[in-house]
């Protein structure tokens, strides 16, 4: 049984993960000018989307912002109909964020379109390619909690 690998490799590893990652988002992200949003906007919009209504605070922090630059995306965002704030039926002193269904359409299509982009560059690779990245795509949702990386 083969033990863990040294760290000189670990590290090679994951300069090069690093690099790639930053290319292929960089690459991908170029269809989100489709969407007419903003990185920051988009990006916000993918939370609510994906992870359900949350508070401005909390969406603060998952974004790594600081509220009042939270609550101006937000407010940019409610202003194009995209996303709308409510009181939270556990407390209604608490006022939560949640996409509307124009803000989930415009925010599954810039998906689509990304996907899309990845797709035609991954359609390039040979079958036993696609197969090793997909068990390579295991590997890191795996080390990222467990959980299938989508949506986000």
């Amino acid at each position: 049984m083969a033990g863990p690998p040294d760290q000189a490799r670990v590290e090679a590893v994951a300069d090069r993960l690093h690099s790639a990652a930053v290319h292929l988002l960089r690459r991908v992200r170029r269809e989100d000018e489709g969407s007419g949003l903003s990185p920051a906007r988009l990006s916000a919009l993918s939370v609510l989307v994906f992870a359900g209504p949350s508070t401005v605070g909390q969406l603060a922090a998952a974004e790594q912002v600081r509220s009042p630059t939270m609550t101006r995306l937000v407010q940019e965002l409610e202003g194009d109909g995209l996303v709308r704030r409510t009181a939270s039926p556990a407390d209604g002193r608490v006022v939560e964020v949640r996409a509307t269904p124009k803000g989930r359409r415009v925010l599954l299509a810039a998906r689509r379109r990304r996907v899309a982009a990845l797709g035609a560059l991954l359609a390039d690779l040979r079958q036993e390619e696609l197969t090793a990245l997909g068990d390579a795509v295991s590997i890191l949702e795996r080390l990222l909690g467990g959980h299938p990386a989508r949506g986000s």
